[in-house]
């Protein structure tokens, strides 16, 4: 299989993985009071819904054409009026989790249709290998984007969901201390990157999952 149709066959499941992730937000929050991301359209597969040009398309296609080994995107967060929430600071922990959770299950998923597929390979030419490999090779990035945008949006830093989670859970006090710093919170995450302690931090989890899974 030639680079050019790896890099097409991982668009799809990376887009899949950020914009199932920002939907889930959306339809949890709706679930539990708040309607803003239904009445935006938020709610929907239409990827120009959601598309960030920097963070859904520019960022991740250049570390990808670059041979990165760490891929790394976001799409536009999904709006949430936590003011609608019937549950307060504990539903918004509930509206952040799901996106780490839907991440979760669709690596589930996927791995499971990578281990089916495995033992298709090598089978007759033509058609068989023009279905399978593909599906495989998607299978197979879809489980990495997935590990890595749960595990990512899963440190306790906002604005990221781990960091959501943690505010909605916590104290009041606690809360309201990080959401003061949560215009920092992706310089955070990226000092982090550049700084190389990222490795340290994340890759070990991902590594954990990749384990288990594959």
């Amino acid at each position: 299989m030639h680079d050019i149709e790896r890099i097409v066959l991982s668009i799809v499941p990376l887009l899949l993985a950020i914009i199932l992730h920002e939907i889930s937000h959306g339809w949890v929050a709706e679930k539990l009071g708040d309607p803003t991301a239904r009445m935006l359209g938020r709610i929907t597969l239409n990827p120009i819904s959601h598309i960030d040009p920097i963070g859904t398309i520019i960022l991740p296609g250049v570390l990808l054409l670059t041979g990165s080994h760490f891929i790394f995107g976001w799409a536009k967060p999904v709006p949430v009026n936590f003011a609608n929430l019937r549950g307060g600071r504990r539903d918004m922990a509930l509206v952040a989790l799901s996106g780490p959770l839907t991440n979760l299950l669709l690596a589930v998923l996927s791995s499971i249709i990578f281990h089916l597929t495995f033992g298709g390979l090598g089978g007759s030419a033509g058609v068989w290998d023009r279905i399978v490999v593909p599906i495989h090779v998607m299978a197979n990035y879809s489980v990495l984007y997935n590990l890595v945008l749960m595990v990512i949006n899963l440190l306790p830093i906002l604005p990221l969901d781990g960091g959501r989670i943690v505010a909605g859970l916590a104290p009041e006090q606690i809360g309201i201390a990080m959401e003061r710093i949560e215009r920092y919170g992706m310089l955070i995450v990226l000092l982090l990157i550049a700084s190389g302690i990222w490795s340290y931090v994340v890759t070990p989890i991902i590594y954990l999952f990749w384990r288990i899974l594959m």
